[in-house]
């Protein structure tokens, strides 16, 4: 595979005890210590009010992290093309769904509108385009537990052959008991980053990507690595933690059973220049 190389802008990010980037980068850095905690899912305060009652916790997480990568950015948030990806779906929504489908009285099992439309994986692309005026292309994935890998390889073809900035959002959200057992991501996660293809101002580090079979590369941090095991969307740690310390070098996410991604990072100068 040719390397796919693009400008990581900005980061949005939240999860276990992770409220946002800013709070996460301290942690990833080791500056302040990781206190264990649920994912504190903010309400999305840029959707109407109607819109605002019917959304998910997927959604929620989608339009948080998109909305403090595209800020964080300078960008205008509805003139950037998008790639979700999640690694299924809302959980709970899900869970509810099957509830009512599992009722015993057939006039228990109508099956609520607004359960029905937020259990299409491309809701979140749908409520992005309400929140923002987004007329931008946008693209949806799933690959299960190599949805990130997916997303962040969709999102670095899209930057590399259409020549312009494009903002990833990839989420996943725990599933309740008795779907848990079968699923078992214990919390939600979701990160966001505006990738561009030249560099500027903005540019945080380059990234040049390419498929291998390397091992992947691992957080000394427990918490930090049991959280990347365990929740599909945190795989892109070993890369927000090499950002956060500001390292430059290689790390490997986990992507596919037999292939996976090898990032290398480029940090600019103190001029903002990279290295060719």
């Amino acid at each position: 595979m040719t390397r796919l190389t693009a400008f990581i802008e900005s980061v949005g990010l939240i999860g276990p005890g992770f409220n946002d980037w800013q709070t996460a980068r301290a942690l990833l850095a080791g500056e302040r210590d990781h206190e264990a905690a649920r994912t504190v899912i903010p309400a999305p305060s840029c959707l109407p009010a109607a819109e605002r009652r019917r959304t998910g916790a997927g959604v929620k997480l989608a339009l948080a992290t998109g909305l403090e990568a595209a800020a964080a950015s300078g960008r205008d948030a509805g003139t950037l093309a998008t790639v979700f990806t999640a690694s299924g779906g809302d959980g709970t929504n899900c869970h509810a769904i099957c509830e009512t489908l599992a009722a015993d009285d057939p006039q228990d099992r109508k099956l609520s509108p607004t359960r029905f439309h937020n259990s299409v994986h491309n809701a979140p692309a749908g409520y992005w385009s309400i929140a923002t005026r987004a007329m931008a292309p946008s693209n949806v994935l799933c690959a299960f537990d190599g949805s990130l890998g997916a997303g962040l390889l969709e999102s670095l073809c899209q930057v590399s052959i259409d020549g312009v900035p494009n903002l990833l959002i990839a989420f996943d959200t725990d599933y309740p008991q008795p779907m848990r057992e079968k699923r078992p991501v214990p919390d939600s996660f979701s990160f966001a980053t505006v990738l561009a293809p030249q560099a500027s101002g903005q540019s945080i580090a380059r990234i040049d990507a390419a498929l291998t079979d390397a091992p992947v590369t691992q957080l000394a941090h427990p918490a930090f690595e049991q959280m990347r095991r365990q929740i599909p969307t945190a795989r892109v740690l070993p890369l927000l933690e090499a950002l956060a310390t500001k390292r430059a070098g290689t790390v490997v996410l986990d992507y596919l059973p037999e292939v996976r991604i090898e990032l290398r990072i480029t940090l600019p100068d103190s001029a903002g220049a990279f290295a060719s």
